[in-house]
């Protein structure tokens, strides 16, 4: 297991676990006073000070899953992966190489190179490694560490990648493994009406952002990700780029949204137009685009669709620019909204997602059509959705009526 921590930004830290967590380990960070989630990023936030790092560490280390590592001169930090040979190190680059030549994400990166240092903690990279070794590692996790099965397939995952693609081997039998226990839960979904009553309890580009998210399902860093260009009136389509897995789709336009779609697209060249005005307006452009046309970070068309309300200031260059709006800020705002509804679930700014798909498939629409709007790569995931096909228990009389 590991914990990564490092800076965020001036005035705080990221924690992220690219191995995978157990509970213990969650509750560990979640006791720290300050935390938040940041689901773009996928890892907690924290205030940089001295006392904040002091909890954080005295709770981890108290999960009896970590311990200081021994390497003098180093910073006090927390490791469970000690061996640092060069052999190892020529391994794990090895396998970050590949990665990127298959273009893998960098969050795949990091969690594949994260479980392969831990691998390499029980077992010598030097000596001759199989089957037996994948399947004794896998099992641990799940008895000792007590994973969930998510995590126990990632580390899976890690594990073939880099016997397939750098040892050139093909491990097959996998059957001896313990499996972690698989969790089967219904998604949580709001009514059309709670729907309507958190949307009323939101204002401006937050209550936007809410509704793009319901009426198309798409992910809150999709819809935080979006550019002017993405939308298209004509067509009344939004496209997703670098979704999931890399992947660009295309959702519907609600057309509901147009007019004040429009509406706020005129206020953001607006903000724009200033920015340029004095001297700015730039933003950071996707993938290989900033070397092949670098004036395209001035243009309209490439600027955020939810830009934060204010620039960002480098010290050190003297630059500024804008970032898209925080996911922090929609989910506060979601959230004191669903309490100010009084809606006793245990929702989110995710459950517009869920809602989204559940009530297409309540309208009579395929679970393909579903599964394409979504962005799934597997029909499987979207399946978890067809418990609204049939009547559920709400259907059933129960016999204490029937007295």
């Amino acid at each position: 297991m590991d914990v990564l921590i490092k800076s965020h930004d001036q005035n705080s830290l990221s924690v992220t676990f690219p191995c995978g967590f157990t509970t213990a380990m969650l509750n560990a960070v979640r006791s720290v006073p300050g935390r938040r989630w940041n689901d773009l990023k996928k890892a907690w936030i924290l205030p940089d000070s001295g006392e904040t790092v002091s909890a954080l560490l005295a709770n981890l280390l108290a999960t009896g899953l970590f311990t200081y590592p021994e390497t003098s001169g180093q910073p006090p930090g927390l490791s469970s992966c000690a061996d640092d040979s060069t052999t190892v190190k020529n391994e794990l680059s090895k396998v970050k190489t590949i990665l990127k030549t298959r273009h893998y994400s960098e969050r795949t990166q990091e969690c594949y190179l994260g479980w392969l240092k831990s691998f390499f903690e029980h077992y010598d990279c030097n000596a001759q490694l199989g089957q037996k070794q994948i399947n004794e590692f896998l099992t641990n996790l799940a008895v000792k560490s007590r994973v969930s099965a998510s995590t126990q397939n990632q580390a899976l995952a890690a594990l073939l990648f880099y016997f397939r693609f750098v040892k050139n081997q093909n491990p097959v039998e996998l059957s001896g493994v313990i499996h972690a226990k698989q969790s089967v839960r219904v998604p949580v979904v709001f009514s059309r009406s709670e729907v309507l009553d958190i949307i009323r309890h939101l204002s401006g580009d937050k209550q936007l952002a809410a509704e793009i998210l319901y009426g198309t399902g798409i992910r809150l860093h999709e819809v935080l990700s979006l550019r002017i260009l993405d939308i298209d009136f004509e067509r009344n389509e939004i496209t997703i780029r670098h979704g999931k897995g890399d992947k660009d789709r295309r959702v519907m336009l609600p057309r509901a949204l147009v007019k004040k779609l429009k509406a706020h697209i005129e206020n953001v060249r607006k903000i724009h137009q200033k920015d340029l005005d004095d001297g700015w307006g730039e933003v950071n452009l996707p993938g290989g685009l900033a070397q092949k046309t670098p004036e395209a970070a001035r243009q309209f068309k490439w600027q955020w669709l939810f830009p934060q309300k204010n620039r960002w200031h480098n010290s050190e260059t003297g630059r500024e620019g804008r970032h898209h709006m925080d996911d922090s800020l929609l989910q506060r705002a979601v959230k004191n909204a669903i309490l100010e509804c009084g809606i006793n679930k245990n929702a989110s700014v995710h459950t517009f997602r869920h809602s989204f798909a559940t009530h297409l498939l309540e309208s009579g629409y395929d679970i393909r059509t579903v599964q394409e709007l979504l962005g799934h790569s597997d029909v499987k995931t979207t399946m978890v959705y067809t418990h609204v096909l049939n009547r559920g228990p709400s259907g059933v009389v129960s016999p204490l009526d029937q007295m």
